[in-house]
This record gives C-alpha cells, structure tokens and sequence, in this order.
C-alpha cells in the first residue's frame, strides 16, 4: 500500500502567488522548487537567510533550535523557510528576489555510491551515480537524506553537469559529525543508496569579462575545483586567467594541485597557489607558504583586485575573513563575490 504525503498551499503575501508544499519538505524546497525565489544560503537551518513570518496557517519546525533565528527572531515570531514543514495551508510574508529563482530546478533522486577515495587524513571523494542526468552549475551544493540521520547535509559537487547522471563530492570527516561519520564509516560501503535534493546554492560560475579568482579551504575544494573544471568545459572562459588558492592547517591538508594540473592551461592560464596556517615543523619538506590563505590573495594577484571575479567557499571564519578583506579592505562589489555560508 502506498501512502500519499498531504499536500498544503503557501500564499505569499506580497504577490497572488501560491505553491503547493508536501508534509515532508520544507517551504524553502518546494518554494524554490516551485520557481519562486526565496533567498536562502546553507538550506540547513544554520544561515537565517530564508527567515518568514508566519501569518496564518500552520507548520512544524524541523529544527525548533536552529542557529539561524535569534532569541529576537523568536520572540517576533519569525521562522526559517528551510526547517519549516507545513501542517495546513499557510500564508506566510516573505522577501523574495530575481536572483534567487533557480536557474535549474531543483529535484529529488535517488543514487548509488560507486566510488570512495581517499584525497587527505581527513577528506574523501565520494561518487554517486544517478538514474537522471546530473544537472547543475559549477559551485553549488546537494542536500543528502542520510538513513539514521535527523534533517539534511549539504555537500557541494566537485564535478560538473553531466549526461550519465554522475555526482562526485569532496568530504571532510568532520570530527563529532553524524553524518560525515557515516559516510566515513567502514560500513558505509560501494552500491549503498541514498536521497540527494540538488541543485542548490548562489555560489556558481558566472559569466563574466573578468578574470576568476578561487580561494578554498577545507572541503571548500569541492565547489572550487567544481567552478574550475566548469571553466576548463566552457568556451566562454577559453582565455580567462584562474589563480586558485588553498589553504589548510598542515602540509598534509593541502590538496587540489592534482586536479588543476591536467586541465589544459595549467602553468599558463591556471595557476595554484597553497598555504598552511599553522606552524611547520623544521623538519618538514613543507616549502611553500605560510599563513592564513586570504593574506595570500593581494599578495599574489599580478592585478588590482577589483579586475577579478571571486568564488570562495570553506570554513565560516574562513569565508568571513575573505568577504571582509574583499569588501572593507580593497572595496570589492559585493556583485563580484560568489559563495554560500555554511556553519
């Protein structure tokens, strides 16, 4: 027997507009899926970017806790889009904008793990095989239904969009992580399936005259080889420079050399530059730089700042480090910077 998820109407309040939304997503997923364009960032709970109130109706918080709201967001009755499951029809009052309506919808399906690599001490290549097409840009992210693990998990896709349906994922073991511990798990085996929701995410390849700039840390390589090897498929950035920065905390954390290595214009076009923010040993063969890898960014690029476009994606006082010496510190548009906040 087959059981059939309620189906609820959101209205939004601003416009005569309305969309459907099951009992078991959010109104951040069906919205978006819908085509509207509620902004969001992470999808997860953590960014408070998709905050709504609620005018009537009513609807289950997935996350009652979730960092994204404040004690003031409560108590003014706010909530977030993306832990928010609708028990009845609802009007909520939400912002939207043009720049938040999906470029590709995103869809529901199931895939198959075919592929477990080891890149670090600590991060894996993970590759999914689907049944669909894989549909996205370079830079954005997937939400994983993990078996025994409550809500979702954004990961960001290494690969670009492809026929044959293939998904490949850089993830970082993430220490006292449910769902990393998971995947990293020796009984997480080959031909295992799971749930993936893409494409998501405001981070992607843009087209644009300016030379590109990818500043990565962590399992933030993903997104960033995704937007380079978005580059290497398109015609578009066949004369466009890429300076490619990457940092970690020890020489064994830093990765991605490989990868860029065999795209064509490596050492001409594409260039990779690395560093490790805490001290090295003597010892070590480590001969590259030191430091926190924005520092490395003025100090490296050949022109002023403001003739590249910026893609970065990592750890959050990574990414905030980046925006605030991009924006305060050289007056960067906020128009020429591309990335998602997780936390």
């Amino acid at each position: 027997m087959f059981i059939v998820s309620a189906m609820f109407k959101v209205s939004l309040t601003d416009q005569d507009n309305k969309f459907t939304c099951s009992q078991d997503e959010s109104i951040l997923r069906s919205g978006l899926r819908a085509g509207f364009g509620l902004p969001y960032e992470c999808s997860t709970g953590s960014c408070g970017t998709c905050k709504f109130n609620l005018l009537s109706g009513a609807v289950e918080d997935s996350w009652p806790n979730a960092p994204g709201l404040t004690d003031r967001d409560r108590q003014k009755g706010r909530r977030l889009a993306c832990q928010s499951i609708p028990t009845t029809d609802c009007t909520i009052k939400i912002r939207q904008a043009d720049t938040y309506v999906p470029i590709i919808q995103p869809y529901l399906q199931k895939v198959v793990l075919f592929g477990k690599n080891k890149l670090t001490r600590d991060m894996c290549e993970f590759q999914f095989v689907g049944s669909m097409p894989a549909q996205f840009r370079p830079g954005q992210y997937a939400l994983f239904k993990l078996p025994g693990v409550a809500g979702l998990r954004a990961y960001s896709m290494s690969n670009i969009l492809n026929e044959s349906g293939d998904w490949s994922f850089y993830i970082k073991n993430k220490q006292g992580g449910s769902a990393s511990t998971m995947l990293f798990d020796d009984s997480y085996k080959i031909g295992q399936e799971l749930l993936i929701d893409a494409p998501f995410g405001m981070g992607y390849l843009r087209n644009s005259p300016r030379d590109v700039v990818c500043i990565a840390g962590g399992s933030g390589l993903s997104p960033m080889i995704s937007v380079a090897r978005g580059m290497q498929a398109d015609s578009f950035f066949k004369s466009h420079t890429l300076h490619f920065f990457y940092g970690g905390r020890q020489p064994q954390d830093i990765y991605g050399e490989r990868e860029l290595s065999v795209l064509d214009g490596y050492g001409e076009l594409i260039h990779y530059h690395s560093s490790v923010s805490e001290a090295v040993d003597l010892g070590s063969a480590w001969k590259g730089r030191s430091g926190n890898i924005h520092d490395l960014v003025p100090e490296t690029l050949p022109k002023c700042l403001s003739e590249y476009e910026f893609y970065f994606a990592g750890p959050p006082p990574m990414v905030d480090a980046v925006q605030r010496m991009l924006m305060i510190d050289h007056k960067i548009p906020f128009e020429q910077l591309h990335f998602d906040k997780f936390f």
